[in-house]
């Protein structure tokens, strides 16, 4: 089988500072065969681990999770940007490139309700950071509109990396996934992340309302 983890994010995403060198190394030690690289609102990330990637065993799906006006909705098999950001859209965007459309951890953040279910490929049934009880609606959400059910780590940190996977028979056609597994992310890594956030936006205030709401967080997830 191969072994793929849908989610994760360079440097290019806002609250990262993950290098792509490091991501696709770590990739590889731990077991992984392929990794969707979903950078918010770009592609760049994706294509400069592609061009990095020399592994023939190893394949590089370049995505992008674009803020859209029902929430984010991943693109995967990208070639350009997607500049809408009205979901009907960016849908017709990433189609007309021949590419995937993922609906990413749903109970996060998202107008179910606006959303057109036949547009969406496939459904981020486990995501590596988000609760539990998230995660099984989201699952109950997929089957509901008979929709495959991946798995996303959802990395931002280097720790997160492979956290969670779903299994191929091979990876030619995303939509036939065989089985997942997922890891819960340690509970530190979001509050990492927005304070990186934080630091690359020079925000001092979202600096200090994530210092101030982390212990909240953490103890959430205890």
């Amino acid at each position: 089988m191969f072994a793929v983890d849908f989610h994760t994010h360079t440097y290019h995403s806002y609250d990262s500072m993950m290098k792509p060198e490091k991501i696709l190394r770590l990739a590889k030690e731990r077991g992984l065969n392929g990794i969707v690289i979903s950078d918010h609102d770009t592609i760049k990330g994706g294509v400069d681990c592609a061009a990095l990637n020399k592994d023939k065993d190893f394949k590089v799906f370049i995505a992008s999770e674009v803020k859209t006006s029902v929430g984010d909705i991943t693109g995967i098999n990208l070639k350009e940007e997607i500049t809408a950001t009205n979901f009907s859209e960016v849908v017709q965007q990433i189609k007309n490139q021949g590419g995937l459309v993922l609906l990413v951890h749903p109970y996060h953040h998202h107008k179910l309700d606006e959303i057109n279910f036949d547009a969406i490929d496939i459904v981020e049934g486990y995501n590596g950071r988000e609760l539990p009880d998230n995660n099984v609606k989201a699952v109950l959400l997929a089957k509901k509109y008979n929709k495959p059910i991946i798995a996303g780590s959802d990395a931002h940190v280097y720790s997160e990396i492979a956290n969670a996977r779903t299994f191929y028979e091979n990876m030619d056609d995303l939509t036939k996934p065989l089985t997942t597994e997922c890891k819960r992310n340690s509970i530190f890594a979001e509050p990492s992340s927005q304070l990186i956030k934080a630091y690359k936006r020079k925000s001092p205030e979202l600096f200090f309302r994530w210092m101030k709401w982390a212990p909240k967080y953490i103890l959430r997830r205890m």
